[in-house]
């Protein structure tokens, strides 16, 4: 009775970790040297991403009822987590970047926003771009044309003689 009451801590901890998450990533990290363990952990701090090694057990009693119960087939061998509860793509973005500097480091699969995906579909999702820049990108091409209208706007009040002030 006392080994369930030592890890129920662990599992409620990864319960917590699952709740409202947008997207969490197992990955295998054997092989890694303490400077890249380092270095990844501090890119996926700056991004605001949860990333800790759990025993497999335990994350499965944590995701028992959830989305995150599709990790189930990935979770043999050593498995770290990586989740993030803002930025459904950050795990996956910052993991596949690093794996690629670290080729020791695996991404075995994920749940973003409630759908499972293996190691091959998480690098297709790396591989789109923050909420930030997407909003920027948007923000750009709906300022182009209003840009461009005053530039012609402009130029047909100067041609005319007169300044065209705003």
């Amino acid at each position: 009775m006392a080994k369930v009451e030592l890890k129920q801590p662990v599992v409620t901890e990864i319960a917590e970790l699952f709740d409202g998450a947008a997207s969490a990533v197992v990955v295998d990290y054997r092989g890694l040297t303490v400077e890249q363990d380092t270095a990844l952990r501090k890119q996926l701090r700056e991004a605001g991403v949860t990333y800790k090694v759990y025993k497999n057990t335990m994350i499965r009693f944590a995701a028992k009822g959830t989305a995150f119960e599709a990790l189930e087939p990935n979770l043999e061998g050593p498995t770290a987590l990586a989740v993030s509860k803002t930025d459904a793509t950050a795990p996956a973005r910052i993991l596949a970047n690093f794996a690629k500097t670290a080729d020791k480091l695996e991404l075995k699969g994920g749940v973003v926003e409630g759908t499972y995906y293996d190691a091959k579909a998480i690098n297709v999702i790396a591989s789109i771009p923050s909420r930030e820049v997407l909003l920027g990108r948007l923000l750009g091409s709906m300022q182009s044309p209003i840009a461009n209208f005053a530039r012609v706007i402009n130029q047909i009040a100067e041609k005319n003689g007169g300044s065209a002030e705003a």
